[in-house]
């Protein structure tokens, strides 16, 4: 065997792989061995081969080569799940500009929970779930409206009324206490207390009256009838008939109606009178409905509704969708009264009639100083 002609480092010619042709493989990861000269005309590889061919060989009679020694395969970069990564960002930029991180991770999550269910509209207790609904409306504010009887020496008459203080003052029409000896009142919780009158002004046909030993009622929320619209729906709550907590809806029909009004109950024409009485007459145009009204009138411009009022409504509440009062229910038309029939046969045609609340609102002072005519 003859001394291997390849200079010292030169990498070795590896087999052809299936195409006839060598191939110089990529240098390996480590230095390639070195032949041992044991003597002359001898050369050894590592590894015992001593050269003089074998399999693997490079075809004529020259040494095997080990094959580059596998290399592990790089581990694989973590990479962080895309949200975690996200949260860890906002996370640190919320802490940079002084908090909120707890808030921005719960919106991203998803974990926060949904508040709409549980907020209320301010100042009414109407869900927000239930705002817009007659249901959640009737819901509301049925607590705050009360039954009135008032007992005079003309008989007996029913209105109703609403309550502005937990202490037990309640709103209500002048006509529907007018020239009474004694007042009872009845909660939606069926509880009656005597009240007293406080106020009030036969003008705008309102009165004041306040409950004895009243505490902790719930309270009606006043509000803004500038801002009605012809078109928007409204509910009406009062004691028809007696029949306490009765609920009808309707829209706002006309807006600025005047209407007049008898200041007194002289002829004992109360609101669903129990002695067979008409309803409360009024007039409109020049014309009068339900009876004559006498020669002591006063004329206010009321918010006109098609929601049903029968006698009784008188003193109660018409509502907005917000469970805010909006006016004072205090006529209504019934075609069948002017026939000369009762009032118990006497029933709504759509045409009601209420005082506005901002009336209500600029006379509360008034009333409260105790004015009386």
């Amino acid at each position: 065997m003859t001394e291997s002609q390849r200079p010292s480092g030169e990498y070795p010619m590896y087999p052809s792989y299936g195409n006839g042709d060598a191939a110089y493989p990529p240098p390996p990861s480590y230095r390639p061995a070195e032949p041992i000269a044991t003597g002359p005309g001898t050369t050894v590889w590592p590894g015992g081969n001593d050269g003089s061919g074998g399999s693997g060989g490079n075809g004529a009679g020259g040494p095997d080569f080990p094959p580059p020694a596998p290399q592990e395969p790089a581990a694989p970069r973590q990479r962080a799940r895309r949200p975690v990564a996200l949260l860890a960002a906002v996370a640190i930029a919320a802490a940079m500009v002084g908090g909120g991180t707890a808030t921005v991770v719960e919106q991203l999550t998803g974990g926060g929970t949904n508040s709409a269910a549980s907020e209320v509209v301010p100042g009414t207790t109407v869900s927000q779930s239930s705002k817009g609904t007659v249901s959640g409306v009737a819901k509301a504010v049925s607590p705050m409206i009360v039954e009135i009887n008032a007992t005079s020496t003309a008989g007996e008459s029913t209105g109703s009324g609403v309550v502005i203080t937990s202490d037990g003052e309640i709103v209500t029409n002048n006509h529907v206490i007018s020239g009474a000896s004694s007042i009872k009142v009845t909660l939606s919780t069926g509880r009656t207390y005597t009240a007293d009158v406080v106020g009030t002004d036969p003008d705008k046909d309102l009165a004041l009256i306040k409950l004895r030993g009243a505490s902790g009622l719930k309270t009606a929320t006043l509000g803004d009838s500038s801002a009605v619209a012809v078109g928007d729906q409204v509910v009406a709550i009062g004691s028809p008939e007696g029949l306490t907590g009765t609920v009808t809806s309707g829209i706002v029909s006309a807006l600025d109606r005047d209407v007049t009004v008898a200041k007194e109950d002289g002829s004992g024409q109360g609101q669903g009178g129990q002695g067979g009485g008409e309803q409360w007459p009024f007039e409109f145009g020049g014309r009068q409905f339900n009876g004559d009204t006498g020669e002591s009138t006063t004329t206010y411009k009321a918010i006109q509704t098609d929601a049903s009022l029968n006698p009784g409504n008188s003193g109660g509440a018409l509502i907005n969708m917000n469970g805010e009062i909006i006016g004072i229910n205090s006529a209504m038309y019934s075609a069948s009264s002017s026939n000369g029939s009762s009032g118990s046969s006497a029933g709504s045609v759509g045409l009601g009639f209420a005082i506005p609340v901002n009336t209500l609102k600029a006379d509360l002072d008034t009333l409260r100083a105790g004015n009386r005519s």
